[in-house]
């Protein structure tokens, strides 16, 4: 028997048929589940940068702002937010739904390139990473020994256990917390410096040059 031919030859129970899929495709559509918060990955890029010993005030001014400025010129760029902290800056971007994840990295790798001579000296050249911002951190470890130092038991963290952690299947970051890392302050007298017509960089250049990890003190 053809189909077709049967609902050519009746069209009253052909529009009837074609009513009844309509009234329940509608009754369907009304009943679907809708989430109120869908689970929606946004490619968002997380760039860190640390200087040790600087002011959350330096770090601001002199690290994140030259950042930003080179960011905010990248496409597809949605939402930018920082936060300085003592020796470390933070900078999240969170880029549109249709940006490729993998061609933001590469622009934001090409931004960080174009600002590092305009960063201070000594400055850990800045790292990115891709994250999830919907990710919380599952489990933490922590550390004491009453043998080492803060200074060394840190860079046993890092160097140690962050790194088998991250080989770790499943695991996508690993955050080391709680660091202590040497640095030390001057501050300078700007009559002084008048008076022998120095700058204040040559001051630091040379008590970078004549710092030594094994004596210096954070203060």
């Amino acid at each position: 028997m053809n189909i077709s031919g049967l609902f050519i030859r009746r069209p009253v129970m052909t529009t009837l048929v074609m009513l009844g899929i309509l009234m329940f495709g509608v009754m369907a559509y009304r009943l679907l589940p809708v989430s109120n918060l869908p689970n929606v990955d946004f490619p968002t890029i997380q760039v860190n940068a640390s200087l040790p010993g600087a002011s959350p005030e330096t770090m601001a001014s002199a690290v994140a702002t030259p950042l930003e400025k080179q960011f905010s010129t990248i496409a597809g760029v949605d939402q930018m937010t920082s936060s300085s902290s003592l020796g470390g800056t933070n900078i999240t971007l969170q880029f549109t739904l249709d940006r490729n994840i993998d061609a933001a990295a590469q622009d934001v790798q090409a931004a960080i390139s174009k600002t590092l001579r305009q960063l201070p000296t000594g400055i850990v050249p800045p790292s990115y990473q891709k994250v999830n911002p919907a990710d919380q951190p599952i489990i933490y470890y922590a550390m004491s020994s009453s043998t080492l130092s803060l200074p060394e038991l840190d860079e046993y963290a890092e160097t140690f256990i962050a790194q088998r952690l991250s080989t770790v299947s499943g695991v996508a970051q690993v955050n080391v917390y709680g660091a202590a890392k040497y640095a030390v302050r001057i501050q300078l007298d700007p009559k002084a410096l008048a008076t022998r017509a120095t700058a204040p960089t040559r001051c630091g250049r040379t008590a970078s040059s004549r710092a030594r990890p094994s004596s210096g003190r954070s203060s």
